[in-house]
């Protein structure tokens, strides 16, 4: 056994005495967006610091918890606060909310994020979903040690964002007049923002969305066989064309626009979460 492996049996069987529900879904939510946690009819709480092997969250804007629960009687786990890279986490770690949600049964893992919208056709305000990703932070969390030994590191990530649960948020937000606009989401390690030459790159490689985060779990989840979608508020213009000072952009006025976003985001996650019940 890996010591991935061990970590991973420690955490979920504290987990599973803390909590009798098992979540068919899991949800990650990003900056900004811990009010969506609102529609969970809550069964159990716990803090990240409480749980076993678990690192704790220490950006503004994410409470640092596990909610478990259920929405319209659909069993979820929701992660109210993501870890980054950035914070001095290995991979491996950032990465430790996918393999728990599978260690704890979930088979779909839907990650939210505020991004910049790189592209002409994103505003501030506007909700992306991923369709594809550029990898740019300069590691992997299948580098190394693994968690299952049965499981080739060698993962496919064509498709990794699911065509069918695509076109199922497409369908639902439609039904409820909430636009979703499809991108590529390039991830970077951060925190520093973008300089205004890889902001130009960005825009040439394809980007439509750029960001700190999301791709780790991603990776992570796909390797556990999980079904995946994303969901990206766009919280700053980071078109070069039309990019502003950098003097401009802090994280208070990311978390500002995520917030006024956060009661569509919840609509839409609801729905979703609704119709993979069925």
């Amino acid at each position: 056994m890996s010591d991935l492996s061990l970590r991973l049996t420690l955490t979920r069987n504290f987990l599973a005495k803390a909590n009798k529900l098992r979540p068919r879904v899991a949800i990650v939510l990003g900056s900004g967006l811990g009010t969506v946690a609102d529609m969970v009819e809550v069964r159990t709480t716990i803090a990240y610091r409480d749980i076993p092997n678990f690192p704790p969250a220490t950006v503004a804007g994410h409470a640092g918890r596990l909610v478990f629960g259920t929405v319209n009687e659909v069993p979820v786990v929701v992660f109210d606060g993501r870890l980054h890279f950035y914070e001095g986490l290995t991979m491996e770690q950032v990465a430790y909310p996918a393999y728990v949600s599978r260690e704890l049964g979930a088979e779909v893992l839907i990650a939210t994020n505020a991004a910049g919208g790189v592209c002409e056709g994103l505003s501030p305000g506007d909700l992306m979903l991923v369709r594809d990703h550029l990898n740019l932070m300069g590691d992997n969390p299948l580098r190394g040690e693994h968690a299952h030994a049965k499981a080739t590191p060698f993962v496919s990530m064509r498709d990794a964002y699911d065509p069918a649960l695509l076109d199922l948020a497409l369908r639902e937000s439609g039904e409820v007049g909430i636009a979703l606009k499809l991108g590529v989401y390039a991830a970077l390690s951060g925190p520093s923002y973008e300089t205004d030459a890889e902001l130009r790159m960005l825009y040439a490689a394809g980007a439509d969305a750029i960001g700190m985060s999301t791709v780790p779990e991603v990776i992570a989840a796909r390797y556990c066989g999980m079904r995946v979608l994303a969901l990206s508020v766009i919280a700053n213009d980071a078109m070069p064309k039309r990019r502003r000072r950098l003097a401009d952009l802090d994280h208070a006025a990311v978390l500002h626009e995520v917030e006024r976003a956060a009661p569509r985001v919840r609509t839409v996650l609801e729905r979703i979460v609704t119709a993979l019940g069925r």
